[in-house]
């Protein structure tokens, strides 16, 4: 190769006038991969052994070969190259103020900007502190005296052999320039450079003809799928992860029977049907589409509950409800979507860890690929990933239908399958789930999302759910408010002889409180488990507001500034005054105005209006709307800056259906509405906004990202308002305990529970006579705050790095349908690939960790669908020892369910407040 076209292909990689400028961070794709690299052909100024250093910390050592660099690499070691010292201490500075509380960021790549910067002051100390000759001299003086390894040591012949560690300082200068770069060209944290690249090419083809014909197929298979599989315990979704294994092999075969033919709409706007080969930026478009519609709305759960005649059965609930309900929730979250893009989707510190197997999968099935061996793999990652989705198909026939004891794993109950105590603390489907080996079921396994969010995120989870363990059964086992009277862990509601609560008991024929009735029927009861959920949402609402604005202050700070400045700077660009590279890149696109957003908004408000005024049988009042609105702007920031960060977040459903229950007493449908604007909103804005950081990293336009998202989220809607009405009219016994399909409802069981108990009973008669403890949760989460900071602020650096006490109160809402089985398996997955292998094998784990957790994804998602519709809707199951063991006894819901039986020692027959004293 002459060194004339190696030096074209370099010079493709575009140079502005500062980092600062976008097109410093672009490239001509089309030109740099047109011929081959060498390592001899870029970075000219360094030496080799310093190259193949670089390699070694972008965690290419792995490459076979070195006479084709991969782009990435030879777009990082020009800019290692160009980079002045000067600058590079000014960058780390930056960064390490920037990041040193950041418990995302890795902690020995944070000691070593620390110890690269230690070394500086004596450099600047120089005559002409920008010489070469200098820097290089006194690093040498300094190699001497911190002892640290010399270059002379570093084998480049071998990057397996005795060479230095990342972390380790050998060359001052060459370190101080590529850590600087990794952070003003690329990203600091591993998991974001595992997945994207620190360049973009805005010439590649995006919101095409292609990229919607696919995603509205897709959106409506899934859109069918994720909603019909939403009731299902547990629960089978087909993610937008999975989805591009689809995208991929569609865009390809388009792109080979579409005709080259330009299309002309206006005189000033065409497209073209075929514009080229399917690229990586119309996979992650179509991607985009499909994932902000691939959840069901939250509202589903209104619709399950008001129509389903195991709950109330309204007659009322037309399309037309549905309808003006559905997007008024959806596109209030979208409206808001775009205050929160400024704080949660721009910010680099909002990681949004969910997102990142969706775009690993994206580079895995279109980025090109070196060869490579680390730790002796050499597959691709293409590759892995079909092998994988194969076994993984194949696999879940065994514990999903021939096997079903290797899924519900309850092993223990099986040694005794009637002894009671045995069953409530170690059974998977009635008790507590205690056990060391509890499923060998990826849909289990994986139910947490063990192999996506961060480490510390999991452990501070398992670890709350380890103490709300204890309180559990210490309530239970105490009969404290009579809960020893009723099964240890269920989410459904009881009367006073420990039978299912009928809320039509208690009601009149405007759905509303009949007190005459109530006075004879009684009260409902919690489980347990219940009281332990309810409780710590309570203490949660009051401990996240003030432990994460002290902690979190500069961040809210500056989202809250952000917000403001939304409002009176709305010509401004949200991207200004942002330096992160990803995010200089971005400002190359045109953002979508503000006026946008404020227009949905509007509308939204409207529909909601509309939905309240024409269907009386809401009986929920105009201003319920606007309270909704309102407390979903206040709780915005908080909640969206912790879900972005750590994967893990909580919504507002409890503490809205409070406050409506207080306003609004004995009114379900009231609370029922008014808590699907209140958690809808905000959720969906999350929903919203990480798509937004999904397209942030993918390079998608804003304005086409727009575009895409609000054309799905329509389509959704209408789909998915067509298959939940579909399964409540076509599934026998639907949202019933033991229907033969697992389709029980958990969801809408929750929230049908948590109307009555709040709405119809209301929280006046919950504190004031029925669980009056349950009011002193908020001031035990405000007292929480003031340990948990001494704490953080006074405690040993190693545990106050990663400790998190909000996601600590979040392990103990795990319960009530759920239970250890469900969340044990996902901490072995955490511990093994998040930790070990993420601290031992970085390379491979940023090749293979995500590419694995989506690959598995699809397999189950694909392999449940056949098995539903082959061998479960039109029942052929096989009666053997293996499917029936899991079901039998106490733990299969037969005999005994709760501690105390009623008829024996509950006086009077039956627990609970006496009657004629119910609150």
């Amino acid at each position: 190769m002459s060194s004339k076209i190696d030096g074209h292909a370099i010079m493709s990689i575009k140079s502005g006038a500062s980092r600062a400028d976008p097109e410093d961070h672009q490239v001509d794709l089309a030109a740099i991969t047109s011929h081959a690299v060498s390592i001899g052909d870029v970075g000219v100024s360094l030496t080799t052994e310093q190259k193949h250093f670089i390699l070694r910390r972008l965690n290419y050592d792995g490459l076979l070969t070195f006479d084709d660099l991969p782009v990435e690499a030879t777009f990082m070691i020009e800019k290692i190259e160009n980079l002045k010292i000067e600058e590079a201490l000014e960058i780390l500075e930056e960064t390490f103020e920037e990041f040193k509380d950041d418990f995302n960021f890795p902690a020995d790549d944070l000691d070593l900007i620390e110890r690269l910067l230690a070394l500086a002051p004596s450099l600047k100390d120089l005559n002409g502190p920008t010489s070469e000759t200098a820097s290089n001299e006194k690093t040498s003086e300094k190699k001497v005296s911190v002892q640290e390894v010399n270059i002379k040591n570093y084998d480049s012949s071998s990057l397996e052999g005795n060479t230095p560690s990342t972390v380790e300082i050998f060359d001052w200068n060459l370190q101080t320039r590529l850590e600087a770069a990794l952070h003003a060209y690329h990203s600091p944290y591993p998991e974001v450079r595992a997945i994207c690249e620190p360049f973009d090419d805005p010439t590649i083809p995006c919101e095409t003809f292609r990229a919607y014909f696919l995603g509205i197929i897709w959106i409506a298979i899934g859109s069918f799928i994720n909603t019909f599989f939403s009731q299902r315990q547990p629960q089978i979704s087909l993610s937008a992860s999975v989805v591009q294994l689809f995208f991929y092999p569609c865009g390809v075969l388009l792109h080979q029977i579409l005709p080259n033919y330009n299309v002309k709409i206006t005189k000033n706007f065409s497209f073209s049907l075929n514009p080229g080969p399917w690229t990586y930026k119309e996979q992650m478009f179509a991607t985009i589409m499909y994932s902000v519609s691939a959840s069901p709305s939250y509202v589903h759960y209104n619709i399950y509950t008001q129509r389903v005649q195991q709950f109330y059965g309204n007659k009322w609930t037309t399309w037309g409800y549905q309808i003006l309900l559905v997007l008024s929730t959806n596109f209030l979250g979208f409206g808001f979507a775009g205050i929160l893009r400024r704080f949660a989707a721009y910010p680099v510190k909002a990681i949004w860890p969910n997102i990142l197997p969706t775009l690993a999968l994206n580079r895995a099935l279109l980025k090109p690929e070196r060869k490579e061996s680390i730790n002796g793999w050499k597959i691709t990652r293409y590759n892995f990933f079909f092998i994988t989705v194969i076994a993984s198909f194949l696999y879940f026939w065994i514990p999903n239908y021939l096997f079903a004891a290797l899924s519900t794993f309850n092993w223990m109950t099986w040694i005794a399958p009637n002894n009671f105590n045995l069953a409530m603390i170690t059974g998977s489907i009635k008790g507590l789930g205690v056990n060391p080996i509890p499923s060998f079921d990826w849909n289990i396994l994986a139910m947490n999302s063990p192999l996506v969010r961060p480490f510390y995120s999991q452990a501070n989870e398992f670890f709350g759910m380890t103490i709300s363990f204890f309180v559990i059964v210490a309530l239970w086992w105490t009969n404290n408010k009579w809960s020893g009277y009723l099964p240890i862990n269920s989410n459904a509601l009881f009367d006073n002889y420990g039978k299912r609560y009928i809320v039509a008991n208690v009601l009149d024929d405007n759905g509303l409180l009949d007190k005459a009735k109530y006075a004879e029927y009684g009260p409902p009861y919690y489980s347990a488990a219940n009281l332990v959920v309810y409780g710590t949402f309570f203490s949660l609402y009051t401990f996240s507001i003030f432990y994460e604005s002290i902690t979190r202050w500069s961040a809210m700070k500056e989202s809250a500034i952000a917000v403001y400045n939304t409002f009176r700077h709305y010509r401004r660009s949200g991207l200004e005054g942002l330096k992160d590279p990803h995010t200089r890149m971005m400002s190359r696109y045109k953002e979508v105005p503000e006026w946008c957003f404020l227009v949905i908004l509007v509308i939204s408000t409207v529909f909601a209006i509309l939905c309240v005024k024409l269907y009386p049988g809401t009986a929920t009042p105009v201003w319920a709307i606007f309270f909704a609105i309102a407390i979903n702007f206040v709780f915005l920031i908080p909640l969206t800056a912790l879900y972005s960060s750590t994967g893990w977040g909580f919504g507002l459903n409890v503490l809205v259906e409070l406050i409506i229950g207080y306003a609004l007493p004995g009114n379900s449908q009231a609370l029922m509405l008014i808590k699907a604007f209140g958690y809808n909103i905000d959720g969906q804005a999350q929903n919203y906004v990480s798509d937004q950081k999904m397209a942030h990293y993918a390079k998608v336009p804003a304005r086409a990202l727009f575009r895409g998202q609000l054309f799905s989220v329509i389509l959704n809607s209408f789909i998915g308002l067509a298959v939940m009405n579909w399964q409540i009219d076509s599934m026998d016994d639907i949202c019933t305990p033991g229907q033969k399909q697992k389709f029980t409802c958990p969801g809408a069981t929750t929230f049908f529970s948590a109307s009555v108990f709040w709405g119809t009973i209301g929280p006046k008669k919950v504190f004031g006579g029925l669980y009056p403890v349950m009011q002193y949760c908020f001031l035990i989460g405000f007292l929480l705050v003031f340990p948990s900071l001494l704490f953080r602020w006074y405690g040993p650096r190693r545990l106050t790095r990663n400790f998190q006490p909000s996601i600590i109160m979040g392990g103990f809402l795990n319960w009530a349908p759920y239970n250890f089985s469900y969340f044990t398996g996902s901490m072995y997955l955490s511990i093994a690939f998040m930790y070990y292998i993420k601290k031992h094998y970085l390379t491979w784990w940023e090749k293979y960790n995500f590419v694995f957790s989506g690959a598995m994804d699809a397999g189950v998602a694909f392999s449940s669908i056949i098995i539903f519709f082959a061998v479960q809707f039109n029942d052929k199951s096989i009666s053997w020892w293996g499917n029936d063991v899991p079901y039998v006894g106490i733990d299969g819901g037969y005999g005994q369910q709760a501690r105390l039986n009623v008829t024996e020692s509950a006086p009077d027959g039956y627990f609970g407040l006496r009657v004629g004293n119910f609150p």
